[in-house]
């Protein structure tokens, strides 16, 4: 028989500073090195890879091997909503540098939640689907008295978002399979309560297509550290021209 759910377990393993920043460093859905992961926590590589393994006996995180690096991931898109629900809750963290804060800065405005996007540009890519009626069943705001009353809920399926004719019409000729997503266990719509942005931003298996598309088209790109997302020049145009979304380019 088993028990209740040990939440105590997952809350030790995220509590430590050094396997918290870890988890941040991969929020972005890519896999990293232990010694990339030791440099984003600040400790010495024999102190990280006790970390790393109890993370991964945790079942926070995943480890394959590769000739002779060993990568590192989040376990699922599951533990990348753990740590967009724990960004919400926790306070924001002293900015020392002015290094920090311009990293701090390009966070907010546009990053990845595991495989979407999240952030103003999440967040604004979600209220210009629902403005062009692409997405129906809520718009996008985030209100912590309808949270309290659906508390019985699950989140990020208690507003019921679906996706319009004209929706599958256009997000198709932007370059959507929605045949390829129709095969997947994932659910094609969920959203995440975006942490600095307080509103929704499009997760689900749509959410990650609409982000790997602006990474294929080049309006978008990685930062070469951490999650934060640059947009592109086309991007910005990109999107103005597709959505309606004004964005100014950050690359």
């Amino acid at each position: 028989m088993r028990g209740d759910a040990d939440i105590a377990r997952i809350g030790a393993l995220v509590a430590d500073p050094a396997r918290a920043r870890m988890l941040m460093a991969l929020g972005y859905g890519r896999a990293l090195t232990a010694s990339v992961l030791a440099d984003e926590a600040g400790v010495a590589a024999s102190t990280a890879s006790s970390h790393l393994s109890k993370l991964v006996d945790g079942g926070l995180l995943t480890v394959q091997s590769h000739g002779r690096h060993r990568y590192f991931a989040l376990a699922g898109p599951q533990v990348g909503a753990l740590i967009e629900t724990l960004a919400r809750m926790a306070p924001s963290a002293p900015v020392r540098s002015l290094r920090e804060g311009t990293r701090a800065h390009a966070v907010r405005r546009a990053r990845t939640c595991y495989d979407h996007l999240a952030g103003r540009l999440g967040a604004g890519l979600m209220g210009a689907l629902l403005e062009r009626d692409l997405l129906v069943g809520g718009d996008g705001r985030f209100a912590a008295e309808a949270a309290e009353r659906d508390r019985l809920s699950a989140p990020g399926s208690d507003h019921d978002y679906r996706l319009t004719e004209r929706g599958r019409a256009e997000l198709s000729a932007f370059g959507i399979d929605f045949d390829a997503l129709a095969g997947r266990s994932r659910p094609l719509i969920r959203y995440c309560v975006d942490w600095s942005e307080q509103r929704h931003h499009l997760a689900g298996a749509l959410g990650a297509a609409l982000a790997a598309r602006m990474f294929d088209l080049g309006w978008a790109s990685r930062a070469r550290r951490g999650r934060a997302v640059l947009v592109t020049p086309a991007g910005s145009k990109g999107l103005a021209r597709t959505f309606g979304l004004e964005v100014n380019p950050t690359h």
